[in-house]
Protein backbone atom coordinates (compact mmCIF):
# COMPACT_ATOMS: atom_id res chain seq x y z
CA UNK A 1 0.00 0.00 0.00
CA UNK A 2 1.39 3.18 -0.55
CA UNK A 3 0.72 7.08 -1.03
CA UNK A 4 1.88 10.01 -2.66
CA UNK A 5 1.47 13.44 -1.54
CA UNK A 6 3.45 16.86 -1.62
CA UNK A 7 6.42 15.18 -2.98
CA UNK A 8 6.73 12.16 -0.53
CA UNK A 9 5.64 8.52 -1.17
CA UNK A 10 5.28 6.87 1.85
CA UNK A 11 4.67 3.15 1.86
CA UNK A 12 3.68 0.48 4.11
CA UNK A 13 5.47 -3.38 3.33
CA UNK A 14 4.26 -5.17 6.59
CA UNK A 15 7.09 -7.26 8.31
CA UNK A 16 9.82 -8.33 6.32
CA UNK A 17 13.16 -9.64 7.01
CA UNK A 18 16.27 -8.31 7.67
CA UNK A 19 18.10 -9.51 4.62
CA UNK A 20 15.69 -8.57 2.67
CA UNK A 21 14.41 -5.38 3.45
CA UNK A 22 18.19 -4.69 2.53
CA UNK A 23 17.52 -5.86 -0.46
CA UNK A 24 14.45 -3.70 -0.86
CA UNK A 25 16.12 -0.63 0.59
CA UNK A 26 19.22 -0.97 -1.93
CA UNK A 27 16.76 -1.34 -5.14
CA UNK A 28 15.36 1.93 -3.87
CA UNK A 29 18.54 3.67 -3.23
CA UNK A 30 19.65 3.41 -6.83
CA UNK A 31 16.33 4.15 -8.12
CA UNK A 32 16.17 7.22 -6.04
CA UNK A 33 19.91 8.27 -6.92
CA UNK A 34 19.17 7.69 -10.72
CA UNK A 35 16.01 9.24 -10.63
CA UNK A 36 13.68 6.36 -11.27
CA UNK A 37 11.84 7.55 -8.37
CA UNK A 38 11.45 10.37 -6.34
CA UNK A 39 11.99 10.68 -2.40
CA UNK A 40 10.10 8.02 -0.16
CA UNK A 41 9.81 6.45 2.96
CA UNK A 42 9.74 3.10 3.75
CA UNK A 43 7.51 2.01 7.04
CA UNK A 44 8.16 -1.70 8.05
CA UNK A 45 9.09 -3.72 10.54
CA UNK A 46 11.27 -6.46 11.51
CA UNK A 47 11.31 -10.14 13.18
CA UNK A 48 14.11 -9.74 16.09
CA UNK A 49 17.66 -8.58 14.67
CA UNK A 50 20.58 -6.78 16.01
CA UNK A 51 22.34 -4.26 13.98
CA UNK A 52 25.77 -2.93 14.20
CA UNK A 53 26.09 0.70 12.61
CA UNK A 54 29.80 1.89 11.49
CA UNK A 55 30.58 3.06 15.62
CA UNK A 56 29.66 0.04 17.05
CA UNK A 57 32.05 -1.03 19.85
CA UNK A 58 32.38 -4.46 21.16
CA UNK A 59 31.41 -3.84 24.51
CA UNK A 60 27.99 -2.64 23.60
CA UNK A 61 26.94 -6.59 22.64
CA UNK A 62 26.00 -8.35 25.96
CA UNK A 63 25.82 -11.57 24.60
CA UNK A 64 27.68 -13.82 22.40
CA UNK A 65 26.90 -14.81 18.81
CA UNK A 66 25.98 -17.85 19.89
CA UNK A 67 23.50 -16.61 22.92
CA UNK A 68 21.33 -14.20 20.03
CA UNK A 69 21.15 -17.34 18.09
CA UNK A 70 19.82 -19.54 20.49
CA UNK A 71 17.33 -17.24 21.04
CA UNK A 72 16.51 -16.61 17.75
CA UNK A 73 18.22 -13.04 16.71
CA UNK A 74 19.94 -12.61 13.76
CA UNK A 75 22.62 -9.63 14.30
CA UNK A 76 23.45 -7.75 10.85
CA UNK A 77 26.95 -5.48 10.37
CA UNK A 78 24.99 -2.37 8.38
CA UNK A 79 26.55 0.73 6.81
CA UNK A 80 24.65 3.49 8.59
CA UNK A 81 25.51 5.82 11.59
CA UNK A 82 25.99 5.31 15.67
CA UNK A 83 26.10 2.19 17.59
CA UNK A 84 24.17 -0.99 18.13
CA UNK A 85 20.53 -1.18 18.31
CA UNK A 86 17.78 -3.64 18.29
CA UNK A 87 14.18 -4.33 15.99
CA UNK A 88 11.47 -6.32 16.95
CA UNK A 89 7.75 -6.82 15.84
CA UNK A 90 5.76 -3.76 17.63
CA UNK A 91 8.75 -0.87 16.16
CA UNK A 92 8.21 0.81 12.99
CA UNK A 93 11.03 1.11 11.01
CA UNK A 94 11.49 4.05 8.68
CA UNK A 95 13.82 3.61 5.99
CA UNK A 96 13.99 7.29 3.93
CA UNK A 97 14.90 7.76 0.67
CA UNK A 98 15.53 11.44 0.37
CA UNK A 99 17.76 13.61 -2.27
CA UNK A 100 19.18 16.25 -0.05
CA UNK A 101 21.24 17.58 -3.06
CA UNK A 102 18.35 17.57 -5.59
CA UNK A 103 16.14 19.67 -2.45
CA UNK A 104 19.03 22.27 -2.44
CA UNK A 105 20.01 21.18 1.28
CA UNK A 106 22.82 18.61 1.06
CA UNK A 107 23.67 18.83 4.75
CA UNK A 108 23.03 15.91 6.89
CA UNK A 109 22.71 17.39 10.51
CA UNK A 110 19.88 19.54 9.15
CA UNK A 111 17.96 16.43 7.79
CA UNK A 112 18.67 14.45 11.35
CA UNK A 113 17.26 17.72 13.09
CA UNK A 114 14.61 17.49 10.25
CA UNK A 115 13.89 13.53 11.20
CA UNK A 116 13.83 14.10 14.95
CA UNK A 117 11.34 17.01 14.26
CA UNK A 118 8.97 14.63 12.40
CA UNK A 119 8.97 12.10 14.85
CA UNK A 120 8.48 14.67 17.69
CA UNK A 121 5.73 15.71 15.92
CA UNK A 122 4.33 12.36 14.96
CA UNK A 123 4.51 11.54 18.85
CA UNK A 124 2.50 14.49 20.04
CA UNK A 125 -0.19 13.66 18.07
CA UNK A 126 -0.40 10.40 19.92
CA UNK A 127 -0.27 12.10 23.17
CA UNK A 128 3.42 11.60 24.38
CA UNK A 129 5.82 14.87 24.39
CA UNK A 130 9.13 13.89 23.04
CA UNK A 131 12.62 15.71 22.41
CA UNK A 132 15.77 15.82 21.21
CA UNK A 133 19.14 16.23 23.60
CA UNK A 134 21.87 18.14 22.39
CA UNK A 135 24.75 15.76 21.63
CA UNK A 136 22.73 12.68 21.15
CA UNK A 137 20.73 12.04 18.22
CA UNK A 138 17.69 10.15 18.37
CA UNK A 139 14.12 11.13 20.43
CA UNK A 140 13.54 10.97 23.99
CA UNK A 141 10.89 11.08 26.47
CA UNK A 142 10.30 14.94 26.87
CA UNK A 143 9.60 14.69 30.36
CA UNK A 144 12.40 12.51 31.75
CA UNK A 145 15.00 14.99 30.69
CA UNK A 146 13.88 17.56 33.04
CA UNK A 147 14.78 17.85 36.61
CA UNK A 148 16.56 15.19 36.97
CA UNK A 149 14.17 12.61 38.14
CA UNK A 150 15.31 8.89 36.92
CA UNK A 151 17.17 8.10 33.61
CA UNK A 152 16.37 9.52 30.52
CA UNK A 153 13.93 7.47 28.28
CA UNK A 154 14.60 7.15 25.14
CA UNK A 155 11.49 6.45 22.48
CA UNK A 156 13.31 6.44 18.94
CA UNK A 157 16.63 5.79 17.52
CA UNK A 158 18.35 7.56 14.21
CA UNK A 159 20.73 6.61 12.25
CA UNK A 160 21.44 6.97 7.98
CA UNK A 161 23.73 6.54 5.85
CA UNK A 162 24.55 9.06 2.86
CA UNK A 163 25.54 7.92 -1.16
CA UNK A 164 26.04 10.44 -3.68
CA UNK A 165 23.37 13.02 -1.38
CA UNK A 166 20.92 10.01 -1.14
CA UNK A 167 19.97 9.04 2.46
CA UNK A 168 19.40 5.56 3.62
CA UNK A 169 18.70 3.17 6.25
CA UNK A 170 16.81 5.65 8.93
CA UNK A 171 14.93 5.49 12.23
CA UNK A 172 13.37 3.02 14.50
CA UNK A 173 10.27 4.03 17.44
CA UNK A 174 9.20 1.66 19.62
CA UNK A 175 5.38 1.70 19.25
CA UNK A 176 4.55 -2.06 20.98
CA UNK A 177 7.35 -3.69 21.06
CA UNK A 178 8.67 -6.12 23.97
CA UNK A 179 11.70 -3.99 25.32
CA UNK A 180 13.42 -6.53 26.94
CA UNK A 181 15.03 -7.73 23.95
CA UNK A 182 17.37 -4.32 24.66
CA UNK A 183 18.63 -5.97 27.33
CA UNK A 184 21.06 -7.64 25.16
CA UNK A 185 22.85 -4.39 24.73
CA UNK A 186 24.12 -1.31 25.47
CA UNK A 187 21.18 0.52 22.96
CA UNK A 188 23.23 2.94 20.74
CA UNK A 189 26.17 2.98 23.23
CA UNK A 190 24.40 4.82 25.93
CA UNK A 191 24.52 3.48 29.26
CA UNK A 192 22.40 5.71 31.25
CA UNK A 193 19.76 5.61 28.95
CA UNK A 194 16.43 3.70 29.10
CA UNK A 195 14.56 2.82 26.04
CA UNK A 196 10.93 3.00 26.58
CA UNK A 197 8.09 2.77 24.12
CA UNK A 198 4.55 4.50 23.05
CA UNK A 199 2.91 1.69 24.77
CA UNK A 200 4.29 2.21 28.08
CA UNK A 201 4.50 5.28 28.06
CA UNK A 202 0.78 5.44 27.24
CA UNK A 203 -0.17 2.37 29.52
CA UNK A 204 -2.08 0.98 27.07
CA UNK A 205 -2.31 -2.08 25.00
CA UNK A 206 -0.95 -2.38 21.64
CA UNK A 207 -5.13 -3.19 20.37
CA UNK A 208 -4.95 -0.37 17.26
CA UNK A 209 -1.65 1.70 18.53
CA UNK A 210 0.60 0.19 15.71
CA UNK A 211 -1.43 1.85 12.96
CA UNK A 212 -2.28 5.01 14.20
CA UNK A 213 1.51 5.64 14.95
CA UNK A 214 1.88 4.39 11.19
CA UNK A 215 -0.43 7.00 10.54
CA UNK A 216 1.01 10.06 12.46
CA UNK A 217 4.61 8.95 11.29
CA UNK A 218 3.57 9.13 7.51
CA UNK A 219 1.72 12.26 8.28
CA UNK A 220 4.11 13.96 9.84
CA UNK A 221 7.19 12.98 7.41
CA UNK A 222 5.06 13.90 4.69
CA UNK A 223 4.78 17.64 6.22
CA UNK A 224 7.90 17.58 7.01
CA UNK A 225 9.47 16.75 3.78
CA UNK A 226 7.07 18.21 1.49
Amino acid sequence: MSDVASGLQVEWLGRVGYAEGLAIQEGALKDRSRGARGDRLLLLEHPPVVTLGRNTREENLLLSAEEFAARGVEVHSVPRGGDVTFHAPGQLVGYLLVDLEARGQPDLHRFLRGVESALIEALDGLGIGGASVPGRTGVFVAASTEGGQGPVRKIASIGFGVRRWVTFHGFALNVSLELSGFDAIVPCGLRDVEMTSVARELGIGPLGLDIRAREAVGASFRRAFA
